[in-house]
C-alpha cells in the first residue's frame, strides 16, 4: 500500500514537471508567434538641435535669479517660434549611428534609415554617420559599406565621426565617406583579413577515431576542423584569403585615393592623430564637437529605425555581447598598450 503511495506521488510530480515545462513552451511560441505578426519596425526621429537648446534654457533658468525665470522662459518660446517661422530655407544633417558586431547585424536598421533619408534628403543636406567597429565577416561588411554607397550614389555629402573605433570592416564602411573625422584616441585602419580555425584531428588520431569527408570538387573543403588538413587545401585557403585582402585594398584605394596602400593596407591599426598623418581620416574632432558646430547654420535630426526582437533573439544577443565583452577584455589586456593609473 505504501509502495503504491510513493508510486502515485512520484508520477504526480512527473506529470506537474511534464505539464509546467509544455505550459513553457507553448508561452515561447505564443510569444514569437506575436513578435512575427507584429510591426515589422518603426522610425524615431528625434530633433537634436531642440534637444541642445533645451539643455541650454535649463542651465539658463537654473542660473538665473527666480525672480527672472518668467521672463527667460517667455523669451525662450518667443525665439523657438521664431526659429519655427525661418527653418524652412535650413539644411538638414540627419544623423544615424551604427554599432557594429562581427555579424554588422546593425545593416538591417541601417538600410532602413538611409531608405528614409534618401526619399527626402536635399543636396545641401547632409547624413552623419557616428559608426563604431571593430569589424568581423566580411560579406557582412560589405553589405553595410554598399548601404552607404548609396548615399554617395545619391549626391548627399556623407560624413563619418569615429569616436572609438573604425578598424578593418569599420574602416570599409568609413572610407566610403567624403569627410571622415575622428577623435584623437580613436583606433583605425586594419586594413587587412583574418580567418581562424582550430583542428582537433591528432586528438581524435589518438583516440581511434576517424573523420570521413566526402567533396565533389577539387577545393569544396579546404581546411576542417575534425578532418586532416592536406598541405593543398592549406595553400588554397591562404590564396583565398590573399584574393579577399586585394578587394578589401582596391575598394579603400578607390575611395579614397590619396592612400598610400602598401603602407597602410598592413593590417596595423594607428591612433586618430596618427591616422590623419596616413591619410585615414580628414580632422581631428568628436562627433559631439562637430555637431554641435553645425547648430548655427543647419536642423540636425537623429534617425533610428526601432525593431522588436523575439525572445530568442534576445537570449541570443545577450549570450554574443556577454561573449563579446570576454573577448574584449581579453584582447585589451593582451594586447592593447595600457595607460598608466
Amino acid at each position: 500500500m505504501e509502495l503504491a503511495a510513493e508510486y502515485a506521488l512520484f508520477l504526480a510530480k512527473t506529470l506537474t514537471l511534464l505539464l509546467a515545462f509544455a505550459l513553457s513552451l507553448g508561452t515561447i511560441a505564443v510569444f514569437a508567434r506575436k513578435a512575427r505578426s507584429s510591426d515589422r519596425g518603426h522610425l524615431e526621429v528625434r530633433d537634436f538641435s531642440a534637444s541642445v537648446r533645451e539643455l541650454g534654457e535649463t542651465l539658463d533658468i537654473a542660473l538665473a535669479p527666480a525672480a527672472a525665470h518668467k521672463s527667460i522662459k517667455r523669451e525662450r518660446r518667443r525665439l523657438r517660434k521664431q526659429s519655427k517661422q525661418s527653418d524652412d530655407g535650413r539644411r538638414r544633417i540627419f544623423v544615424l549611428d551604427f554599432h557594429g558586431d562581427l555579424r554588422a547585424s546593425a545593416v538591417d536598421r541601417l538600410r532602413e534609415e538611409i531608405t528614409a533619408v534618401l526619399l527626402r534628403a536635399r543636396p545641401a543636406d547632409e547624413i552623419v554617420l557616428r559608426l563604431e567597429s571593430g569589424g568581423g565577416m566580411v560579406h557582412a561588411y560589405g553589405l553595410a559599406a554598399s548601404q552607404l554607397d548609396r548615399i554617395a550614389k545619391a549626391g548627399i555629402p556623407l560624413t563619418v565621426c569615429v569616436d572609438k573605433v573604425a578598424a578593418s570592416g569599420g574602416y570599409m564602411m568609413a572610407c566610403v565617406a567624403g569627410n571622415i573625422l575622428a577623435a584623437p584616441f580613436a583606433v583605425l585602419g586594419s586594413i587587412g583579413v583574418m580567418a581562424q580555425i582550430p583542428n582537433v584531428h591528432r586528438l581524435l588520431k589518438r583516440h581511434d577515431i576517424d573523420i570521413e569527408l566526402l567533396t565533389a570538387g577539387e577545393y569544396k573543403r579546404t581546411l576542417t576542423v575534425l578532418g586532416e588538413n592536406a598541405p593543398a587545401g592549406r595553400e588554397k585557403f591562404q590564396r583565398d584569403l590573399d584574393a579577399t585582402h586585394e578587394l578589401f585594398k582596391d575598394y579603400v584605394a578607390a575611395r579614397r585615393p590619396t592612400l598610400d596602400i602598401a603602407t597602410i593596407a598592413t593590417g596595423e591599426v594607428w591612433f586618430g592623430t596618427q591616422a590623419l598623418a596616413l591619410g585615414l581620416v580628414d580632422k581631428l574632432a568628436t562627433s559631439d564637437e562637430y555637431l554641435n558646430a553645425q547648430l548655427a547654420t543647419a536642423n540636425i535630426y537623429e534617425i533610428s529605425y526601432i525593431t522588436g526582437k523575439t525572445l530568442l533573439e534576445r537570449l541570443g544577443v545577450a549570450v554574443e555581447m556577454r561573449l563579446a565583452q570576454r573577448l574584449r577584455s581579453w584582447w585589451d589586456g593582451a594586447r592593447e598598450p595600457q595607460l598608466p593609473v
